[in-house]
């Protein structure tokens, strides 16, 4: 069964600047830095994009989880990692693309040796589609930005006067994590499905990892290919490495003067055994202005009736205390819905993700 997680986060940050897009051109200072917009039925709209959130999410289990990042090696205009998601943890999870080099073998695997007796090599070219995908994160509702007016003026002379845009907003975001693919790589010739080199997938299966068959993919006889799967304690570990690492989430451009927390102030964790992501609309945007952020908690009970055969386990939601409080009694009648529906659990943020990592352990094969 093809299990994934399915997460949804919403972050409430003020007066802040996370994720600048460079001069702003429709500013009346020379100096000045947009913050990144979007727009949507003629209104305006802030996000971080999903680069920057993956990259918050990379230094946070560096920083908090130990975690020895791949090496970047720069090469001309190109920049690519080691791609060996065996070593590397980040590799496995957030995939890589790297040229290589890979040892030609016979029908039975084994190496080819050219006339010195050396392994004859080619040039091939490793990929690994992540299995952490992400959106951007967007506010939910239209937002104002403001102009900050600062200047440096410790020097002589005139101050140098700059310019940022900052906002405060309620934002949306949404991940998924493929629970069968993370420590699990094929190495067979199809574009997009060459995760190793035969060097790495030998040292693999030497150090502990298995081969599995590839129910979806058969060779040209007909036989199920093989993956390459690491020992479920690393497995489980990665993953609960990258949910985790939600509660201690930091990251943001302007931290200097514009500090903001960007844990999730409310989640939602739930598996699934297809790819859908059913949460995507369970906020929304009221008022005039389109700006107040709002729980739609009937969306989320449609969401639990319409796809009860697609959840796997419980579905959990954390709230942060002083967030969303109005919408608390709603939420705790959730836990009694009755057949037809998941069983609820809810908590605070924290408790939340370690109650999902908890279930998680029970659902990786």
């Amino acid at each position: 069964m093809k299990l994934k997680t399915q997460g949804f986060i919403l972050l409430d940050v003020d007066v802040v600047a996370l994720n600048n897009a460079g001069k702003n051109a429709r500013s009346n200072f020379d100096n000045a830095v947009a913050t990144k917009k979007v727009y949507k039925n003629g209104r305006s709209y802030t996000y971080v994009s999903g680069q920057a959130w993956r990259y918050w999410w990379r230094e946070t289990l560096q920083q908090n989880f130990n975690w020895d990042l791949s090496p970047i090696t720069r090469d001309n205009k190109i920049a690519f990692t080691a791609a060996d998601p065996i070593k590397y943890a980040d590799d496995d999870i957030f995939g890589y693309m790297k040229a290589a080099k890979d040892v030609i073998v016979d029908e039975e695997g084994n190496p080819i040796l050219d006339k010195k007796g050396k392994e004859q090599t080619e040039n091939v070219t490793v990929t690994r589609v992540s299995p952490l995908k992400n959106s951007v994160i967007v506010s939910v509702g239209s937002t104002q930005t403001a102009e900050n007016w600062s200047s440096m003026a410790r020097q002589e002379g005139d101050s140098v006067p700059y310019v940022k845009e900052e906002y405060s907003a309620v934002m949306k975001g949404m991940f998924s994590l493929d629970l069968e693919q993370a420590g699990t790589f094929s190495n067979y010739n199809k574009t997009g499905f060459k995760n190793l080199t035969e060097k790495l997938k030998e040292e693999a299966l030497k150090n502990g990892a298995t081969e599995i068959e590839d129910d979806k993919v058969k060779d040209s006889k007909g036989n199920a290919q093989k993956l390459v799967r690491l020992p479920k304690e690393v497995r489980i570990k990665r993953i609960e490495d990258t949910i985790k690492a939600l509660k201690t989430l930091s990251g943001g451009a302007m931290q200097t003067n514009n500090m903001a927390d960007v844990t999730p102030k409310f989640i939602v964790l739930a598996t699934t055994n297809t790819g859908n992501h059913p949460f995507s609309h369970i906020v929304s945007s009221e008022g005039i202005s389109n700006e107040k952020a709002y729980l739609n908690v009937e969306g989320i009970k449609e969401v639990l009736k319409d796809y009860k055969e697609q959840f796997v386990g419980k579905v959990f939601i954390g709230r942060r205390s002083g967030f969303l409080d109005d919408y608390a009694q709603e939420l705790e009648q959730l836990k009694s819905l009755g057949d037809g529906y998941p069983q609820v659990q809810l908590g605070s943020i924290n408790e939340t993700i370690d109650n999902y990592c908890e279930q998680l352990k029970n659902q990786i094969s």
